[in-house]
């Protein structure tokens, strides 16, 4: 073996001679500064020089401390704002879910369990309420950017469609209000000092609601469904849907009447029509708000023109009998067909063909109507609701709400207001959809 790698080489220094073992003394170029030995054999402080005088470290006056502090913060990516993870830790994807849970569950702690339990997260409930609070309000800062930039259009390029989204064969636009109950109780507080005009009542509040859809349909030359579609001659599915729609003067047996009128239908062997299909739903979006009627307008005008609906060569705008709702049709969808949902027509013509009726009774009237009405022939009901008029009598003043005659002369004004916004036998041969709801479609 070479004499430089063997074990007693010098390791710091590659030497061809084998290492003694003995360190060697550093030499330095400074004098020493231990006392120098007097003749008498005792030492003697030497003279000071600048080598012997430098300061010793400092040393603390006070009790010495061996315990480190204890961090402020934790641990984070410094490309946490880059790849989406907000202040909570959570990714993009679980920041989904709990968004999700926490905005369609009955409150934020069920929210929390049904994470725990489906997506195996274990959310605290305040994180929950924050998390979905926070993207809560980033998504109506968006929407209400959106709906300045389009106020701040010229009016040629607002009512026109953007060249980028593929525009539909059909666009609708329908807008509706519905009810819902709200539990926050500091909102409940703060509306008591100043409640918006558009807010009535304690705990319960009206939320518009705009849907947009793309549709697919083949414009006809005749009505593809002439004949009312059966679901809208079930006595039993009328009956229900008409008490969730408004109150129906009918008794206690009405139910009863009902079943036993479709089992004689069924017993009779009534041939069922062909079922109507309605347009084909491509694409679709929602637009809700608990603020007033003339704020959802321009919302539902800025996201139709993102969707591209302004170019569609078939437009069509669905409403129900409200007036705001057809101040909106004015205001931002002048150019598209402006329909009155079919849905809140039937509840109407079914409640007047019940009034002062039995059921049994009443059902007839109502088929009869309610074909004519499908059929496009409204005048027709006109005139025999005019003359069920002249036979109850016009309403007096401080008479019930469900007295018949207050509900024939609602019916018929009702009838004659919107007769020009109810040719759905025309609507179908365009192939334009019919109800103000998405799963009435």
């Amino acid at each position: 073996m070479l004499p430089w790698l063997s074990a007693s080489c010098c390791p710091r220094r590659c030497l061809n001679k084998p290492w003694s073992g003995r360190r060697r003394r550093r030499r330095s170029g400074r004098r020493s500064t231990r006392p120098a030995l007097a003749a008498d054999g005792r030492r003697r402080l030497a003279t000071q020089s600048r080598e012997s005088c430098r300061p010793a470290a400092a040393k603390s006056n006070g009790a010495s401390l061996t315990s480190t502090a204890e961090p402020v913060g934790r641990l984070f990516s410094p490309q946490s704002k880059s790849l989406g993870i907000g202040r909570g830790g959570y990714s993009p994807g679980v920041q989904r879910k709990i968004v999700y849970a926490g905005a369609n569950s009955p409150s934020y702690r069920q929210a929390a369990e049904s994470l725990r339990a489906l997506a195996e997260l274990d959310v605290p409930v305040k994180q929950v309420q924050r998390v979905t609070q926070r993207v809560g309000e980033e998504r109506v800062a968006e929407r209400d950017a959106a709906v300045k930039a389009h106020a701040s259009l010229p009016l040629t390029e607002r009512k026109g469609s953007p060249p980028r989204p593929p525009v539909p064969g059909v666009a609708a636009a329908l807008v509706d209000g519905a009810r819902l109950q709200i539990r926050d109780a500091a909102e409940e507080e703060s509306e008591e000092e100043a409640r918006p005009p558009w807010r009535s009542g304690k705990h319960w509040r009206e939320d518009r609601i705009g849907l947009l859809l793309a549709m697919s349909s083949e414009e006809q030359a005749t009505d593809p469904c002439p004949e009312v579609p059966p679901p809208f001659v079930g006595p039993t599915r009328i009956l229900r849907l008409a008490r969730e729609l408004k109150p129906v003067p009918a008794g206690e047996e009405a139910a009863a009447e009902a079943a036993r009128v479709e089992e004689g239908a069924a017993a009779a062997g009534v041939a069922e029509e062909k079922a109507y299909l309605p347009p084909e739903v491509v694409q679709w979006r929602v637009v809700a708000t608990r603020r007033s009627w003339r704020e959802l307008g321009p919302q539902v005008a800025a996201a139709a023109r993102a969707m591209g609906l302004l170019g569609a060569s078939r437009r069509a705008f669905v409403g129900d009998g409200a007036e705001v709702s057809w101040a909106l049709w004015r205001r931002h969808f002048s150019s598209f067909e402006p329909i009155l949902g079919f849905i809140h027509a039937l509840s109407y013509v079914f409640a007047a063909a019940q009034a002062g009726r039995k059921f049994a009774e009443g059902w007839p009237v109502y088929a009869r109507w309610i074909t004519w009405v499908w059929q496009g022939q409204v005048a027709q009901v006109i005139a025999e609701l005019a003359g069920r008029q002249l036979e109850l009598g016009a309403p007096k003043a401080g008479e019930a709400e469900t007295s018949p005659r207050q509900v024939v002369a609602r019916a018929l004004t009702y009838l004659r207001s919107h007769k020009d916004k109810m040719r759905y036998n025309e609507y179908r041969r365009k192939g334009l959809p019919l109800t103000s709801s998405l799963w009435n479609q």
